[in-house]
């Protein structure tokens, strides 16, 4: 239950920044956005003490951690793969050309004898 009361009082915190940011409309930019900035830093304190927050504190963690093992293709790797895919692409491309037209040719030449 606790958890949920964070929860809400962290959604307020959010909202109470958004809301200041309206209420402030005769202020400065600046003191406008940094009531909302406010809101959402408030509200992210409150939410990190709860038990879904730590968890979610754990999963962004582990995914930083899991982002930092990829190996990343060389410049050489990704043109010579990049190179790969056009050239397939332009072969299928020309393969689909021909059948259509075979299949055109058959159809309307042979088949039904239009010209």
């Amino acid at each position: 239950m606790a958890d949920k009361i964070k929860f809400a009082l962290a959604l307020a915190l959010l909202a109470a920044g958004v809301v200041g940011f309206y209420l402030l409309s005769e202020q400065a930019m600046v003191l406008r956005v940094l009531s909302v900035l406010a809101g959402v830093a408030a509200g992210a304190a409150v939410a990190w003490q709860s038990e879904p927050g730590r968890r979610f504190g754990e999963f962004a963690r582990e995914a930083i951690t899991e982002a930092k093992k990829v190996v990343w293709p060389s410049r050489k790797e990704t043109v010579q793969t990049t190179g790969m895919v056009f050239a397939f692409a332009v072969v299928m491309a020309v393969f689909l050309w021909l059948t259509d037209k075979s299949l055109e040719w058959v159809l309307y030449d042979l088949i039904l004898g239009w010209k």
